[in-house]
């Protein structure tokens, strides 16, 4: 009895041993590396859009606040929020044309 839980538990090591080696070694093919740079890339490029939009939204807020303490202290009337250069809008793009 004592042999078949011993032999038990060296088939299981040995498929589990034998299933990480082979993880490993496709990793380290190219198509495993050019996988793995591709994830890093995207989540990389995710994190930027983040930041972006939040310095964005910083940035009106922070707009906002001078637009009312302005508007407090001198009593002049400032455009509406939304308004100032820091707006949520894109400016329009020509389309390229394809060279070749």
């Amino acid at each position: 009895m004592k042999r078949l839980f011993w032999l038990g538990v060296g088939v299981v090591a040995g498929v589990a041993l034998s299933r990480k080696a082979s993880e490993t070694a496709r990793q380290a093919t190219p198509a495993g590396l050019a996988s793995n740079v591709g994830d890093a890339v995207r989540e990389l490029a995710g994190a930027v859009g983040s930041f972006g939009a939040e310095v964005r939204a910083g940035m009106n807020e922070r707009e906002q606040e001078l637009h009312d303490m302005v508007e407090e202290r001198t009593a002049a009337v400032t455009p509406p929020s939304g308004a100032g250069r820091h707006a949520a809008r894109r400016p329009a793009r020509r389309a390229r044309r394809a060279e070749g």
